[in-house]
């Protein structure tokens, strides 16, 4: 039996990059998708492509900065697939810029999406998965959450903060049948990582222990884990997926 079988997950910026293997492997796990994304044209062909090969995905169309937005489609979610086992907040953006040429729009447009945009799918999802006695919340945090980088005030900021989000709703959802942990990725070959110069990327590699920079796939594999039975016992971890760059 697939490890995700029969269970129904909504995965935030499930589009492109550590978002769309995070569906595809779900999907590959047996799961029901609500694959949610600002890109419509990006998320409505991942969702063509998927159903045609016989799979249950569905694309919404959601700003998760949009608290209105997300409460409606939760309950589109809800009406469509009956339920919502598995919450996925992986929707996220950078505007990087060292502290003094940090603009207060590019501070606040990180905070919306990476942290409030967070905040708001969990509230809204979770008082589903506390009716049924059940869930799994993943976040999105980062090393850089964890030991800070240059010119990533915000960023860093909204991802150690995912970290003390992550580690609160473990203590006051845990009772009630809801694991929450968060994922922390290293330097990841996201499409936008990839356009980078090949003397760039190898530069990055170096840095990195086992001499590579990880792939989308790498994220994603402990995503599905961590909505599994295998980890009913995880609850309230940051796990690194970084090629043992912090050590």
């Amino acid at each position: 039996m697939k490890s995700l079988e029969g269970k129904v997950a909504i995965v935030t910026g499930g589009s492109a990059g550590i978002g769309k293997a995070t569906v595809l492997k779900f999907i590959a796990e047996g799961a029901k998708v609500a694959l949610w994304d600002i890109n419509e044209e990006r998320g409505l062909e991942l969702e063509n492509t998927l159903n045609k090969e016989g799979n249950n995905i569905t694309f919404y169309k959601v700003n998760t900065a949009d608290e209105t937005q997300i409460n409606e489609t939760v309950i589109k979610v809800i009406n469509d697939f009956g339920k919502i086992d598995i919450l996925v907040n992986n929707a996220g953006i950078t505007k990087d810029s060292s502290l003094l040429k940090m603009t207060t729009e590019q501070w606040n447009q990180v905070i919306d999406i990476n942290l409030t945009g967070v905040f708001l799918c969990t509230k809204a999802v979770a008082p589903h998965m506390v009716t049924n006695g059940y869930g799994r919340i993943m976040n999105a945090s980062s090393v850089v959450g964890l030991y800070g980088n240059f010119g990533q005030t915000n960023y860093a900021a909204t991802k150690a903060g995912v970290i003390a989000m992550t580690q609160t709703w473990a203590k006051e959802l845990g009772r009630k049948g809801i694991n929450v942990n968060a994922v922390a990725p290293g330097f990841i070959l996201t499409e936008m990582v990839q356009a980078m110069p090949e003397a760039v990327l190898a530069k990055m590699s170096e840095k990195v222990p086992l001499n590579r920079l990880g792939k989308p796939e790498d994220i994603a594999n402990i995503y599905a884990f961590l909505a599994s039975d295998q980890a009913d016992y995880i609850n309230g971890t940051t796990i690194s997926v970084d090629g043992g760059i912090t050590l």
